[in-house]
């Protein structure tokens, strides 16, 4: 989920080279004042906060996700005049920023600053392609936001309660929003494709046929903490329920309505970005966004291609230790048998539990910093399950109020194959995604946007780069998991290879499946889902491998130089020191870090 309006990715531009430059910049002006030097920094800091707290303020989801209370009561506004009004506050941020003179910065401040302003262009680039009238799929849109986001939300006084029917009561208005945003895409041409607008109306009409009791909206509603009194319990029920049936039951069933009827007979019907207006541009900006590099769709399909080859050579391997011949033979005799599949929603539910349960003792050999927050492993809410991937991480908060979840798919699990559990456990959990992020929330010398960045090509390559990290340390005992982990491995490198091909070069939805069938055992569900996610986010997935890979090549070149100097906990240490970062600004950070251990 993502209910920021302004995504801490990167941008197309590069960091300049404040760091380097600045000791010669000092010499030939002089140092400056130091009260000179103060007032910028507390101007610099200021700004930052201010600037953070714009954001909190106009996207309450957000701040609802952060365990920031204080917009519990609100849901942001969607409406073109806020769009407008959000482009130009980022272009008077930006010239605030630029107008902030780094010189005797600290290198943290200074490339505090410099991220701030790139994310800020980025965000301004960006804005030519009107996100908002594209703002509903599959995977993502209010529609399904609004039932994660009551997992999300506290409640633990009258208060939480009362602020809780205030939001509900505003859906109506966020649903009216949207279907206007959406109109305009289709006078713009802004349309995703037709039959994955259709899940969208399936999805709505789901949650819309569950009123009452049987609402996700009403999952609070059973059970009250002891500290609301049983008077308030009543009169609080009483509006949640009497503002889902009136006003979230029909908000969801009008907007499952123009779905169905107005907007997806007019979807395209091509699956690939290039169909859209601006189609290529569109997509070269997307990669520059999620990857942060430079690389073009043909050097990314190149480089797939290569990790196709690389990882198969790796997976015939283990096919052999197995007695396969080949692995069209492994992957059929797994396809085909029942103990390879789950038997049940909680016996999934269990087996992640139970891998980020056992990794746990095993962390102090990888890391020498440690989260304080925990992690807890929860079923996936039904109302987007059917569209989702196995399973995914929801940050926990920095003050440990909530810890964060695996949320693991239960949907359909009879034919969910569970090899590749232990490594997904791994990725969405511990050493991946909740080590990596509630460390990055309690650096509390960072500023908050720092704290929370979300540079997917990070963000989901140190989550990669994280599952191999349990065959380190021994994990992977069976080897048909370790055959799993390998599947995950050439699922990531199968991404950079199909994504490009749909959105690039003109791939067919049906090609897209063939090439996951050719190189992977991997079950129906997940192959059908995850072929429609590349559809509907593109370039997203192209983040997984890129990250990895350049969380591997700094590690190839620190092992090399360092020699028996190496400490892979140090190493770890030092990529994970500064949240997540840009992959150029990581490759700057980390090359500096090898040569101060020599």
């Amino acid at each position: 989920m993502n209910f920021r309006v302004r995504p801490a990715v990167g941008s197309v531009a590069l960091i300049c080279c404040a760091l380097m430059l600045m000791p010669s910049s000092v010499a030939q002006n002089g140092p400056p004042a130091l009260s000179s030097l103060e007032n910028r920094r507390q101007q610099l800091l200021s700004l930052f906060d201010e600037e953070w707290q714009y954001e909190l303020r106009t996207n309450p989801e957000f701040a609802t996700v952060l365990g920031d209370p204080r917009y519990n009561d609100r849901l942001r506004d969607n409406s073109p005049e806020f769009f407008q009004s959000d482009l130009e506050q980022e272009r008077r941020f930006l010239a605030r920023f630029e107008a902030i003179d780094p010189a005797g910065f600290s290198e943290q401040d200074t490339l505090s600053r410099e991220l701030m302003i790139r994310e800020l262009r980025q965000e301004i680039e960006g804005a030519q392609f009107k996100p908002w009238e594209m703002p509903v799929n599959q995977m993502g849109g209010p529609h399904l936001e609004m039932p994660d986001l009551v997992v999300l939300t506290p409640f633990n006084t009258v208060v939480d309660y009362e602020n809780y029917v205030a939001r509900l009561r505003q859906i109506p208005r966020l649903f009216d929003q949207v279907m206007a945003n959406m109109r305009q895409g289709m006078r713009d041409g802004l349309m995703p494709p037709r039959y994955l607008l259709e899940k969208v109306a399936a999805e709505a009409d789901g949650i819309a046929g569950n009123a009452g009791e049987a609402s996700p909206f009403a999952v609070p509603l059973k059970k009250f903490p002891a500290a609301v009194p049983q008077a308030d319990q009543k009169r609080l029920r009483e509006a949640v329920l009497a503002t889902i049936d009136g006003q979230v039951v029909p908000a969801y069933q009008h907007f499952a309505n123009f779905v169905r009827n107005e907007y997806a007979p007019r979807g395209r019907t091509d699956p690939g970005l290039w169909a859209l207006p601006d189609g290529a541009a569109r997509y070269r900006f997307a990669i520059r966004r999620v990857t942060t590099t430079d690389l073009t769709p043909d050097q990314i399909h190149e480089l797939g291609l290569k990790q196709v080859a690389e990882v198969e050579a790796e997976m015939l391997a283990v096919a052999h230790q197995l007695g396969f011949k080949d692995l069209a033979s492994l992957n059929d005799h797994i396809k085909n048998e029942r103990r390879f599949y789950a038997t049940s929603g909680q016996q999934l539910l269990d087996l992640y539990a139970g891998y980020a349960r056992d990794m746990e003792p095993e962390l102090p050999k990888l890391f020498g910093r440690l989260p304080k927050s925990k992690l807890a492993v929860i079923p996936m809410e039904a109302s987007r399950s059917k569209n989702a991937v196995p399973a995914d991480y929801t940050d926990g908060t920095a003050d440990g109020s909530r810890p964060g979840h695996i949320n693991v798919n239960e949907w359909d699990p009879e034919h969910r194959l569970v090899l590749n559990v232990e490594a997904i456990a791994y990725h969405e959990g511990i050493p991946g995604h909740h080590l990596q992020l509630s460390l990055a929330q309690e650096m509390q010398d960072l500023p908050a946007f720092r704290q929370h960045a979300g540079y997917t090509a990070f963000v989901e390559g140190w989550a990669l780069y994280a599952e191999r990290l349990g065959k380190e340390v021994g994990r992977y005992q069976d080897p048909y998991s370790n055959y799993g982990r390998l599947e995950n491995e050439m699922w990531r490198a199968i991404r950079l290879v199909i994504d490009t091909g749909v959105h690039e070069k003109r791939w067919t939805r049906d090609q897209m499946v063939d090439y996951f069938h050719r190189y992977t055992a991997m079950d129906e569900p997940n192959v059908q889902s995850e072929v429609d996610r590349y559809i509907a986010w593109p370039g997203q997935a192209l983040a997984y491998k890129l990250g990895q890979l350049e969380i591997l090549k700094l590690r190839e070149a620190a092992q090399k130089q360092l020699g028996p100097r190496f400490d892979l906990r140090a190493f770890h240490d030092e990529v994970l020191a500064n949240g997540a970062l840009p992959l150029d600004v990581l490759d700057s950070g980390v090359t500096a870090w090898i040569k101060s251990q020599h």
